[in-house]
């Protein structure tokens, strides 16, 4: 028999569950804890408990074992339902730094409780404010004394500070003006933030435009166990690198479930809303811009299919994921610029959701990486370009 020229969704049963579990929690839900700036407990307890935030965790811990693609498709589809991933959505990308380069006894410790729900690995500390993403010349530093090591620095931009149990952290632990290469000399912990908290681990609060529990972590004498490092001291940013194409793609998932969400609420209010004696979906000023957008997505979410695809076999993707992350971005962007157009006034109005979903997604033209290091990345190591950075 001849195999069909378009396979079927291999992820369509997953997808339907969690559209099943998303409806759970409807725009209400959330417009309550943006009201508040809440965490959604409720709803990041229901994923775990129905296995998602463990999903890339191997069978031998407690997880799912499923790849890369079956947790793109569950963080789209939470963004095409109008839920919002980002409250957990770093414990699968940040899952893969253990998985490929913590030690058994790492494993052994700290994954079983992330796939059960017991321990929650939510917060990923990177960035700085004097950094930014030049990751090479953070301050933050970790200087071994016998079986500890004791850092000191600041850290911003850490989401979910306040709602993890354990935090990826990368400092120098060696000195930059001692190292061959700037990427040398930078090392990755596990810290238990809940033995830390209070111990040399201070968290404070980022109030932003989105409700995306952001903040400050400050270091000051804070003891990390030698036995927390991760992998080969000195190697830490290589480590940090393997999951950021993962990020990448994750994220750019999210962006396409925005794009569609977007999509679906400007072609069903377009349909209805009736002016001048015609449905204004029927005005090519309306019309076109939706349509555009659409193609956009559908664009990026082909270039992320490819960079998952990429991913799994084991292949570079670099070029994918950040195109896909880049181009699904905009595509929300452009997604979410056409919903509030055609919503006018009731655009803007909280209880069609449209202008809590129109902020959140324009966080993804500056993070995790901006359109302007996306472009650099293209330039330089795609099409050959001298170093722009």
């Amino acid at each position: 028999m001849d195999q069909p020229l378009i396979a079927a969704d291999p992820h369509a049963e997953i997808r339907e569950e969690v559209r099943k579990l998303c409806a759970r929690f409807p725009g209400e839900y959330w417009r309550e804890l943006d009201t508040r700036r809440g965490y959604p407990t409720e709803f990041v307890t229901a994923l775990t408990e129905a296995g998602y935030l463990g999903a890339l965790i191997p069978e031998e811990y407690g997880g799912a074992g499923l790849q890369l693609s079956a947790a793109a498709a569950i963080l789209e589809t939470i963004h095409a339902e109008g839920c919002n991933g980002a409250a957990c959505h770093a414990q699968m990308y940040i899952m893969g730094t253990i998985l490929k380069h913590g030690s058994p006894e790492q494993k052994q410790r700290y994954l079983p409780g992330i796939a059960s729900g017991e321990l929650r690995l939510q917060a990923f500390g990177v960035t700085e404010p004097t950094s930014g993403t030049d990751t090479t010349n953070l301050r933050t530093t970790a200087k071994r004394e016998g079986d500890k090591y004791i850092v000191n620095g600041q850290k911003i931009w850490t989401s979910r500070a306040e709602h993890s149990d354990l935090m990826l952290l990368l400092a120098r632990t060696t000195p930059k003006d001692q190292v061959e290469k700037r990427t040398d000399g930078l090392s990755t912990f596990i810290v238990d933030m809940r033995q830390a908290l209070g111990n040399g681990l201070t968290i404070r609060p980022i109030r932003t435009m989105m409700n995306h529990n952001s903040c400050e972590v400050f270091f000051d004498n804070m003891e990390v166990p030698a036995e927390n490092l991760v992998g080969v001291e000195g190697k830490g940013f290589r480590y940090i690198l393997d999951g950021m194409n993962a990020e990448r793609l994750l994220i750019a998932s999210e962006s396409i479930g925005d794009a569609k969400w977007f999509t679906e609420k400007s072609v069903a209010y377009s349909k209805e809303r009736v002016l001048f004696g015609r449905p204004i979906g029927a005005n090519q000023g309306v019309q076109f811009p939706i349509a555009k957008a659409y193609a956009q997505m559908r664009a990026a979410e082909a270039i992320v299919k490819l960079g998952l695809e990429k991913f799994e076999a084991g292949l570079p993707c670099g070029e994918e994921a950040n195109m896909g992350k880049m181009l699904a971005a905009d595509a929300a962007w452009a997604a979410a610029e056409a919903c509030v157009q055609t919503h006018g006034g009731f655009g803007f109005a909280e209880e069609y959701d449209v202008e809590r979903k129109f902020r959140e997604a324009r966080l993804y033209q500056v993070a995790p990486i901006s359109t302007n290091l996306v472009l650099s990345y293209i330039g330089q190591h795609v099409l050959g370009m001298p170093r722009s950075y």
